[in-house]
């Protein structure tokens, strides 16, 4: 991967356009450091350590840590990310949608233009949501009169108008710059938030000095062994794929024959991406959210929350089944067999062992049946051994799994977008 960035830094027109997504970053880090007016920032310092293990958890590892310090960049993409989850899934239950998804780039400029606006609208919630939480962590200089008034719209339309500056920055990565705008964003804000992990590490050794016990020698060893792993589990898992022989017959056209070539059909393991995690740890941290909103003293609701809890195996179980449900619905939204094996009867393909129609249709259900059973599974695998391993050593790495999918899917993908770039612009061509 260095490698493929070492050569684009050779080509000229890769340079400026890796120069642009770098200054981009920039812009979006120091939009991460600068405080919202009217905030005392001193008050916030625990106001996620009641959210660790909820949404706000999530928002802030996004973020890179903005979402705790609120700044105008606080909300970070994640309005931008619902919208688009939404959005997607509504293209199956709404004729009009799903007619604009079927009419190409025009189709997709629509689609994209409403899910600005529905984003737009998650983030007003949403900056509404985050200053009444302000407010009660008493970290609003005015609270009352016309002087409260003002500050709760100045922060509310500034936390607004800074998620719109990041789809618009992301935009223009798209547009001018090397990579998918939105993750890179996603993986700027991830990566900015590795400190902390280096903060662990760095914690473990030096307990381990102090401590003098051979057990803790032995498990920083494990622990970093785990995480090596766990990367290389992830690049395995992004890169996986289940190849369909496909053979089309040669044909006729003018006077040329036409076809008779083998190709394959690729099925990737982890076709869903990191959506499913996402997914899931949405729903499984909705009750430990209202949690930090409200104030629980019926023992009921704290022994019911508490099944919500990082350190419930509980919460492991339903985080995985709601993983794999999500895994499967969100395939089956991407892949519809009975269009595959239309297409490709009527580009006389063939599976070998199979006849056109029904019979290939069968198969492609069974394979893709399979495949995301395994992917499921192996995104399970990711995301739970991280919470495992945090609640075995005591150590804040819960959030792990999502973090460690998004970071490796974008550099693969951006690696990718190179690659291409590359061997568009040193390709001969075909008229010569």
């Amino acid at each position: 991967m260095l490698q493929t960035f070492k050569n684009a830094w050779k080509v000229e027109d890769l340079r400026k356009k890796l120069i642009f997504t770098a200054i981009i970053l920039v812009i979006f880090r120091l939009g991460c450091v600068i405080a919202v007016p009217f905030i005392k920032p001193e008050a916030l310092t625990g106001m996620l350590s009641a959210g660790d293990g909820n949404m706000l958890g999530y928002l802030n590892m996004l973020t890179g840590g903005a979402f705790a310090s609120a700044t105008i960049f606080a909300l970070g993409v994640t309005p931008y990310i619902n919208s688009s989850i939404i959005i997607t899934l509504l293209t199956v239950a709404i004729p009009y949608l799903e007619n604009l998804s079927k009419q190409g780039e025009e189709g997709r400029k629509k689609i994209g233009k409403i899910t600005r606006w529905a984003a737009t609208g998650f983030a007003a919630v949403l900056s509404v949501a985050y200053y009444f939480l302000l407010r009660r962590q008493n970290a609003l200089i005015y609270t009352e009169g016309f002087a409260g008034v003002f500050a709760a719209i100045v922060i509310i339309v500034t936390f607004v108008a800074g998620t719109t500056l990041l789809m618009w920055l992301g935009e223009q990565i798209d547009k001018k710059g090397i990579g998918n705008g939105i993750s890179l964003l996603i993986f700027a804000g991830i990566i900015s938030g590795a400190s902390r992990t280096i903060t662990v590490f760095t914690a473990m050794i030096q307990a381990a000095i102090n401590d003098g016990k051979v057990l803790n020698f032995v498990l920083v060893p494990l622990f970093i062994a785990f995480a090596i792993a766990t990367v290389a589990f992830a690049v395995i898992l992004s890169k996986g794929e289940r190849r369909i022989p496909v053979q089309y017959a040669k044909r006729v056209v003018g006077n040329k024959m036409m076809g008779g070539q083998s190709t394959h059909l690729p099925i990737k393991v982890n076709m869903s991406g990191v959506m499913p995690i996402i997914f899931a740890s949405a729903l499984v941290s909705i009750p430990g959210t209202i949690a930090s909103f409200v104030n629980v003293t019926s023992p009921f609701w704290i022994s019911f929350l508490s099944v919500f809890n990082y350190n419930s195996l509980l919460y492991a179980v339903i985080y995985a089944l709601l993983i794999i449900v999500f895994n499967y619905f969100y395939v089956s939204i991407q892949y519809n067999p009975v269009e595959i094996a239309n297409n490709l009867r009527k580009n006389n393909g063939v599976i070998p062992g199979f006849r056109p129609g029904k019979n290939t249709q069968d198969f492609i259900t069974r394979v893709l049946s399979k495949v995301t059973f395994i992917g499921a599974l192996f995104l399970c695998v990711v995301a739970l051994l991280p919470i495992i391993v945090g609640n075995l050593t005591g150590t804040a790495i819960q959030m792990g799994g999502t973090s460690l999918l998004i970071v490796v899917g974008v550099a693969l993908d951006t690696a990718q977008q190179l690659e291409s770039q590359m061997v568009m612009r040193h390709h001969k061509g075909f008229l010569k």
